[in-house]
């Protein structure tokens, strides 16, 4: 990984539009350092009203687990302090952005840091897996897993696993020294046809920044 810190987090929630009042039942977060998993963060999150029969199928949080859960505003305040400063990933970060967002509003706050999306990022670096899904990914990549999906926790440690051996594959396949948070989301922005020579002149930049240091 690059010379960064970074916190993986996921959501479960009652549904996909927190627009429409959707909200969080389930958060985890886990802190990424030297491409290790250093801390984490999770609670469940009482939304304030019953879930769908299909979200406690799906996702294995029933009613009953969330009526002594803790509501959000005392969950998002002590998830605001565990993602302080750092750099923020989430797989398919579009949905878990809007979460944070609309859930940081309802007790004052706003997000200051910037957020990667480890999908678009692997649609880059794994273009020949058979989807991009984090379940898929995590099978293509042969990652270490206990079989649980859809709870916070869970997702965000693979999905920090899967931005690991991201980085990794990279310095292998374009000898990188480093991986910097900002060209992954770089890497996440070209488009395929572009990659491999987005790549290269990177590689070629860092080499050119080494040979200028040692002068």
């Amino acid at each position: 990984m690059g010379n960064y810190t970074a916190v993986v987090i996921d959501f479960e929630t009652t549904g996909l539009s927190p627009e429409y009042g959707d909200r969080v039942i389930e958060v985890g977060a886990v802190l990424l350092r030297d491409n290790r998993v250093t801390d984490s963060f999770q609670s469940l999150v009482n939304p304030g009203r019953k879930v769908s029969r299909f979200i406690e199928e799906y996702t294995g949080i029933t009613n009953a687990m969330l009526a002594d859960a803790p509501d959000s505003v005392e969950v998002i305040v002590r998830l605001a302090e565990f993602l302080g400063d750092h750099y923020l990933i989430a797989h398919n970060a579009s949905f878990d952005r809007r979460f944070l967002d609309c859930e940081l509003k309802r007790i004052g706050c706003s997000r200051r840091q910037e957020m990667a999306c480890s999908m678009l990022v692997s649609r880059r670096v794994y273009p020949d897996a058979p989807s991009h899904k984090l379940g898929d990914l995590v099978r293509f990549c042969r990652i270490e897993n206990g079989g649980v999906f859809h709870r916070a926790l869970a997702d965000a440690e693979m999905t920090a696993h899967l931005w690991s051996g991201m980085t990794e594959d990279l310095k292998l396949k374009y000898g990188l020294g480093e991986v910097p948070f900002q060209l992954m989301m770089k890497l996440a922005s070209v488009s395929r046809k572009t990659v491999q020579a987005f790549l290269m002149r990177t590689v070629e930049e860092e080499r050119s920044s080494c040979q200028e240091s040692r002068r």
